[in-house]
């Protein structure tokens, strides 16, 4: 959960914070190298950029990027037509060994740009050690190859929320148990919840006892939380939702993908093996991955 006020920064001053040195066995990842191979990846497989937003810690020893990015090339109907929700990807790293790099692709309110981000989408992180820039490139060419998939996917739990109601004891108990027992919202954003609830600041095209309304209280609140914890809590809360709103069975406790030396495959079943040649380079072999050569 957040604790201290984000703070939005310039692309600048994140690729220009000083580097750390953490021994031989720490492989930094830079927050330039992210950067680049985020745009880079985005622009080739046809996304514009519409925005770019850059939080960190005093010191930048954690960073975070957020995009704006719409699929130019896209012949999904349903994408095309969809205009209130745009798509989303973000990372999340770090200098000072407190958070293993993230990326995920997710989706954005577009009237407030409250953030939606399912957990099976991000189970990957990574330590900073071995070959972890490797790595971590070659994730962010995974979600941005799967970037309609995931999307469709938020657009679809979108849809759910807004045919369940919920009643003012019910939303009253979710936050409750957010707070007290599931611990996945700190007491400042529990008081921004309740002032929402009591006059919103958005309207979201739906009533105000929907599951849709009451999903988006709470993410506006989490836009207060710091860059270490934004992801992983609107996964979180994601997650939550989910499994009390929308599915009628409990939800079973999702195992997280740690890498530490070598990169493993996550998220679906596996369709085909990859092989890596020895010989190729680090650029050719993100490419690869990313172009499902």
């Amino acid at each position: 959960m957040g604790h201290k006020k984000p703070t939005e920064t310039t692309r600048s001053y994140l690729e220009n914070a000083p580097l750390p040195n953490h021994g031989k066995t720490y492989t930094v990842v830079t927050h330039k190298e992210v950067i680049d191979n985020t745009l880079t990846l985005l622009k080739k497989s046809g996304f514009t950029v519409q925005r770019e937003i850059y939080r960190a810690n005093t010191n930048a020893t954690i960073a975070q990027g957020i995009y704006h990015i719409y699929p130019s090339r896209s012949v999904d109907e349903d994408i095309i037509n969809e205009t209130e929700l745009g798509m989303m990807f973000a990372w999340t790293n770090s200098y000072n060994k407190l958070v293993r790099f993230q990326c995920a692709i997710g989706a954005y309110v577009k009237v407030c740009y409250n953030g939606m981000v399912a957990g099976d989408m991000m189970n990957f992180k990574r330590k900073h050690t071995g070959t972890a820039n490797l790595d971590c490139s070659i994730n962010i060419a995974d979600q941005v190859k799967n970037a309609e998939k995931y999307y469709k996917r938020i657009i679809k739990d979108r849809d759910a929320m807004k045919t369940i109601n919920l009643t003012e004891r019910e939303q009253a108990e979710l936050v409750g148990r957010m707070f007290v027992q599931e611990e996945l919202i700190d007491s400042q954003q529990t008081s921004i919840i309740k002032a929402e609830l009591a006059k919103p600041s958005f309207h979201y095209g739906v009533d105000t006892n929907t599951c849709w309304t009451f999903y988006n209280h709470v993410t506006h609140a989490l836009k207060k939380a710091h860059p270490r914890y934004w992801l992983q809590d609107s996964q979180n809360f994601h997650d939550f939702i989910v499994a009390e709103c929308l599915n009628t069975s409990k939800p079973t406790i999702k195992t997280e993908t740690i890498l530490s030396e070598k990169v493993v495959v996550i998220s679906e079943p596996v369709e085909k093996v990859i092989e890596v040649d020895e010989d190729i380079t680090d650029t050719q072999l993100i490419e690869n991955v990313f172009l499902d050569q």
